[in-house]
């Protein structure tokens, strides 16, 4: 079935997920996942991205290099990088600018990917989806819901199933490098790719952040169907 994505408006903010094709898997080392954070900060720029700043920090550097002033797509508010797909969460900042932004991250991690893994084709799954977030309700459970995503690397179907080791999870989720979380918890990742500020003061704080996060591993407390708001 298509999906079919809300008009994307200014000023709003949307739960983009774009998975890759088949069992692709995006990320096949480090320097993939690096090259993807880059191509997160250096693509969100309504300009042309100059050859010069195509680099994607091989020594693994967690501080993006700011350059010039970039005139934003979309302000970036989380993010997750899963081995199979990726999670954002992001504000629109002018017309067109998801679904701009979207295509040059898609075309430049693509022809990356191809090169250097002698492949040819898209590795993408068609359209990404992009669900509009209307509440402070919907706004917390997708926060949560993108920053718990890398459980299911140490705990297979905990959604379903519930979480076996809580210590366990919530330790792995405090030191996975590809999301936001760790900035959001201060220890300092890559804390040029996102703006914090809105999301930090509305849910109260970094710790609240945290345990907002930690409640529901834990408990599973949910206001809505945890999928549903978050995805659909």
């Amino acid at each position: 079935m298509p999906i079919k994505r809300p008009l994307l408006a200014n000023g709003e903010i949307y739960h983009i997920v774009v998975r890759a094709v088949d069992d692709l898997k995006l990320f096949r080392d480090e320097k993939d996942y690096l090259r993807k954070i880059h191509n997160l900060f250096e693509f969100n720029d309504s300009n042309p991205t100059k050859w010069q700043y195509r680099q994607y920090y091989e020594n693994g550097s967690r501080e993006i290099n700011k350059r010039t002033k970039r005139n934003l797509l979309a302000e970036i508010l989380t993010f997750c990088l899963m081995p199979n797909h990726i999670h954002l969460l992001v504000r629109q900042l002018i017309d067109g600018g998801i679904s701009k932004f979207m295509r040059k991250i898609g075309a430049g991690y693509g022809i990356y990917y191809n090169n250097k893994y002698k492949r040819s084709g898209h590795i993408f799954q068609g359209k990404y989806r992009a669900v509009q977030v209307k509440s402070d309700q919907q706004l917390q459970t997708v926060f949560v819901y993108i920053h718990a995503n890398p459980v299911s690397l140490v705990e297979p179907g905990w959604k379903e199933k519930g979480i076996k080791n809580i210590n366990e999870a919530i330790n792995f989720l405090e030191n996975y490098r590809w999301s936001s979380y760790l900035d959001y918890l201060q220890n300092k990742n890559f804390p040029s790719l996102t703006n914090r500020e809105f999301l930090t003061e509305t849910f109260g704080g970094s710790e609240s952040c945290r345990e907002i996060v930690n409640d529901w591993l834990k408990y599973k407390k949910e206001l809505f169907d945890f999928d549903k708001v978050a995805i659909e």
